[in-house]
């Protein structure tokens, strides 16, 4: 499991991540109450999950994965697409250097955070939870943009190309 399954992951972001071209500008940023408050911020969220926990803890590129609140009102969608390549290739190095050691547990400090107590997780575990935290938020997009009136793509994986 994990690096076809991950394609179909890749699949339904670029599904939406596509549609997001058709919002309005004001409706990419407008401030929804829930969830991560819009749909920029949540996209740059669910980037910065994968920046923590496979670029940062698994393979220690970063001990400052997630983006300042105060950064946000920079990005813009070509912004967070490139977020999402980087994404992509954090997610494929992860592939690369423990592929067959997806279950082999690490142990150590969260980097961005100022704790001195060790965790443990394996990449796998941490490969599924950015998987299905994104899930969790493109349900939580998908549902602010048809709470502005849009029509959403239908995002599900069962949709994508085998």
């Amino acid at each position: 499991m994990y690096q076809n399954e991950y394609e179909w992951v890749r699949q339904t972001r670029e599904t939406l991540l596509d549609f997001c071209r058709e919002l309005e500008p004001n409706d990419f940023t407008r401030q929804n109450g829930f969830a991560w408050q819009n749909v920029r911020d949540s996209l740059v969220h669910i980037a910065d999950c994968y920046y923590a926990w496979l670029g940062s803890f698994v393979l220690l590129k970063t001990n400052k994965p997630l983006t300042p609140k105060e950064n946000l009102h920079n990005l813009n969608l070509n912004d967070i697409k490139i977020r999402f390549e980087q994404v992509d290739t954090i997610v494929y190095e992860v592939f690369k250097l423990h592929g067959n050691q997806l279950n082999e547990p690490i142990e150590r400090k969260i980097p961005w955070r100022d704790v001195s107590e060790k965790v443990s997780f394996t990449p796998g575990k941490l490969l599924m939870h950015t998987i299905t935290h994104e899930f969790h938020h493109k349900g939580q997009i998908v549902a602010m943009i048809r709470q502005m009136g849009y029509e959403p793509p239908y995002t599900d994986v069962i949709g994508t190309e085998d």
